[in-house]
């Protein structure tokens, strides 16, 4: 497949969404989460305009993960794709970049801003925000070799949100066609308030869109982040996966209507549905509860405030042991908004399935 043919596939649709009114709503990338399963069933719900890939784990003898790269070849949304890659060796990310570039993807992303440890203590994902330098020679390099669009997805620091004014030069250096910025430090990982205004600078210094990330929850907390940052769209992914008619519930709120809210049975259903997309047949029952507790991580968060629905579903080991407490919590036709109830959480458990 020559680029001519990927660009005339894909690049447009970008483009438009890139240059449009709408607010841009992207699924935001998650480890073993986000995954091929996860964007077909987020589609039927509405889905969002633009999926980026769980990233491609890329070092010198790394190979395209094949299950990643299905979400590419077998994208079953009709929406554009940006490939996304985590890494730190520029040979390794060039050769990479090119590759993808073989196939119909409408950009190529780079990882700054995972901050799981695992990740960044090998210097890559938000590891590398410690070193601008670094990450000044990586863009040089890619954005030559990246003809197709090229997009980051960024944290605003690694411990401090101070080298913020170091990176917002190096990305508008680099020709940048879209930045993602999540409005936390790699150290901060979930637990603080999300810095707008940092958002907002990138806002006002780039030459190109913006996507604000990091803890949006309903479609009234959009228009806030919307407005308080200027940002060009969303990128959403604890809050869609909580709520998959939340990209839907967006586009209602822009445009002025009525928006939907799911019952307690709505939310019952998306979890069976969510059990038979993302549980291969195939697999141990054991692994199945284990691979649903990931998305149940963030889902209970909005199920009701004691935490006893999450406490409880964590310690199932069968399918019948999971319905059943899903059935006690969620047999009913009260309404169920999905924002999240503050359990105090640990860290570990927001991290949950998002990166190894």
């Amino acid at each position: 497949m020559g680029m001519e043919r990927v660009e005339r596939q894909t690049l447009p649709e970008f483009e438009k969404m890139l240059n449009g009114t709408a607010p841009l709503l992207a699924l935001a990338p998650m480890q073993d989460v986000t995954d091929l399963p996860f964007w077909k069933l987020m589609s039927v719900y509405g889905g969002a305009d633009l999926y980026f890939t769980e990233y491609f784990r890329v070092h010198s003898t790394s190979n395209l993960e094949n299950h990643i790269l299905k979400s590419i070849t077998e994208n079953p949304t009709g929406k554009p794709v940006i490939a996304q890659r985590s890494g730190k060796d520029i040979p390794s990310l060039v050769g990479t970049a090119r590759e993808l570039q073989q196939y119909a993807i409408a950009a190529v992303d780079l990882n700054l801003g995972c901050p799981a440890p695992v990740v960044y203590r090998k210097c890559a994902g938000g590891g590398l925000l410690r070193e601008p330098e670094r990450v000044d020679a990586i863009l040089g390099a890619l954005r030559e070799a990246v003809t197709t669009k090229f997009t980051v997805k960024t944290r605003i620091g690694f411990d401090s949100p101070d080298v913020f004014d170091q990176l917002l030069p190096i990305f508008a250096k680099h020709s940048l066609d879209l930045l993602t910025v999540h409005g936390r430090t790699v150290k901060e990982m979930y637990r603080t308030e999300v810095h707008h205004d940092f958002i907002a600078r990138a806002v006002a210094e780039m030459n190109c869109p913006v996507l604000a990330n990091g803890n949006v929850y309903s479609a009234v907390n959009a228009s806030e982040v919307l407005n308080n940052t200027g940002a060009r769209g969303l990128m959403i992914g604890r809050g869609a996966i909580r709520n998959p008619w939340l990209f839907h519930q967006i586009r209602q709120h822009q445009r002025g209507e009525a928006i939907f809210v799911p019952r307690g049975l709505d939310v019952l259903h998306y979890v069976k549905e969510l059990f038979e997309a993302v549980c291969a047949p195939d697999i141990r029952e054991e692994a199945q509860i284990q691979k649903m507790k990931k998305y149940l991580n963030y889902i209970g968060l909005g199920i009701e405030p004691t935490g006893q629905f999450l406490h409880r579903i964590r310690r199932v080991t069968t399918r019948a042991e999971f319905f059943g407490v899903c059935h006690e919590f969620l047999n009913h036709d009260e309404p169920m908004p999905l924002e999240p109830f503050s359990l105090g959480l640990k860290e570990t458990d927001l991290l949950a399935g998002e990166h190894r």
